[in-house]
């Protein structure tokens, strides 16, 4: 059964019920109310007899009085004395008690009794004086006007009933169809981009679709963005990998038969071997720790440590990374104990100090500096070469990106991993990285670390 069935069904049945408990509940009280009116008119009969009554001292009942007695409703009544005799009746033909149950109970009842066929309401009431009972009184009216009403007002309440229930489902489908057409395209979209394989397809919006709808609509959206933006993530990840893995084994590949060929050892060959796996090792370790970072497994030890050190530490090394090619400068210096990894905080500057390298022209200057500002240390490198366009800028963190058209590789460039590596770790220390670039004139990369955790 469709969605659309099931909501009609449970809805048409809910309504259904409630329309037949209002409907039993005002059929009983209108049941209730003639009845009720029907016993008013008893009493007041009754009444009307009684002070037509004569008893003697013996408590012997005279009805005189009752022979031109008429009831105006057409009620029937008959007196009954102590010994159960019948003394008076009307009309005359009724000999037999109009409730033998009433002529027994000593009180005052109101009884639903079949005479002749025809439902009556008969009051019995025991007639007494000080002396004590003297009879009884039974009065009888004819219910066909009751049960007439009511039998008619229940076949009305079931046509209405019915009515309703049939209503409400052609109205609960009407609106559930109309509402479920939203989910029927959003479904015959998705199908579409799933058989087509198009992941940069989006699903759209319907001029008269509830808020509901829209946030399952942006959902949907958002969830194929993502998706496709893991998808070309991992076709750039494999061109580049490919590309990469491709100039080194060639290389390495060259060397080899260049050695088999010669039958001899050269040098330079073996250094070429030995820089080309350590490129290859370095991608394999770089793609190891993202999957870890990405899995959160990647290691972290927090301990204190004075960063001001890390930092000459740093320095020193990519001073003689540079050589004389690029200038390194240490242009501040606070000093600074933190608590963190310092492995991983090394491995963030030494990620950031060399891309500076990297991207920088000969005789350029990269520098680096450390301040400690309110309750963070503030790590700043900045250099004067290529710079980043701001297209690259949004992207510059993302896994496996690239700015080809700013960055140009060469031999020692990397992956596009760093970066996102960098970023990790820093936000694992509760911290911030920030870019600001120009393209041709220099970029300034901005790492702030809380100092307490």
């Amino acid at each position: 059964m469709s969605l659309r069935k099931k909501l009609t069904l449970v809805f048409s049945i809910l309504i259904g019920v409630t329309l037949l408990v209002v409907g039993a509940l005002v059929y009983s009280l209108v049941n209730v109310i003639l009845i009720d009116q029907i016993d008013q008119r008893l009493i007041t009969v009754s009444d009307q007899i009684i002070q037509r009554l004569t008893i003697a001292p013996n408590n012997t009942i005279y009805t005189r009085g009752l022979l031109e007695f008429a009831p105006r409703d057409g009620q029937i009544f008959q007196i009954w004395n102590n010994s159960t005799d019948l003394i008076f009746s009307r009309p005359f033909v009724l000999s037999s008690s109009l409730d033998l149950v009433g002529l027994q109970e000593g009180e005052t009842v109101f009884r639903s009794v079949l005479i002749n066929g025809q439902r009556y309401r008969v009051m019995s009431v025991p007639l007494s004086t000080n002396r004590g009972l003297t009879g009884v009184l039974q009065i009888g009216m004819d219910m066909g006007l009751v049960e007439l009403t009511t039998q008619t007002l229940g076949w009305v309440l079931i046509i209405m009933l019915s009515l309703a229930v049939i209503l409400a489902a052609i109205i609960t489908n009407i609106v559930v169809e109309q509402n479920l057409a939203t989910l029927i395209g959003v479904t015959s979209t998705a199908k579409e981009i799933t058989d087509n394989n198009d992941l940069s397809r989006r699903i759209p919006k319907q001029e008269k679709s509830s808020p509901e709808i829209d946030q399952i609509v942006d959902s949907f959206n958002e969830t194929l963005e993502q998706l496709d933006w893991l998808l070309n993530s991992q076709k750039r990840l494999l061109a580049d990998v490919s590309h990469e893995l491709r100039t080194p084994l060639t290389v390495i590949k060259g060397e080899v038969g260049f050695i088999r060929k010669y039958k001899q050892i050269d040098e330079d060959s073996i250094a070429a071997i030995e820089s080309e796996v350590d490129r290859l090792t370095r991608l394999v370790g770089n793609l190891l720790m993202l999957a870890q970072a990405e899995s959160g497994d990647l290691p972290m030890e927090f301990s204190e440590f004075q960063l001001d050190e890390l930092v000459c530490e740093v320095f020193q090394h990519m001073r003689t990374l540079a050589a004389d090619r690029v200038e390194i400068c240490l242009d501040n210096l606070d000093q600074v104990t933190l608590v963190g990894d310092r492995d991983r905080i090394k491995q963030v500057m030494l990620n950031l100090v060399g891309n500076a390298i990297q991207y920088t022209r000969d005789n350029g200057k990269v520098c680096i500096s450390l301040m400690k500002e309110n309750e963070n240390a503030t790590i700043v490198v900045t250099d004067n070469g290529l710079g980043i366009n701001k297209e690259d800028l949004v992207n510059i963190f993302d896994r496996f990106y690239r700015g080809e058209k700013s960055r140009t590789r060469s031999k020692q460039s990397g992956f596009g991993l760093g970066l996102s590596i960098s970023k990790f770790i820093v936000d694992q220390h509760q911290g911030e990285i920030k870019v600001t670039s120009e393209s041709g004139k220099g970029t300034v990369f901005t790492v702030y670390l809380p100092l307490k955790r």
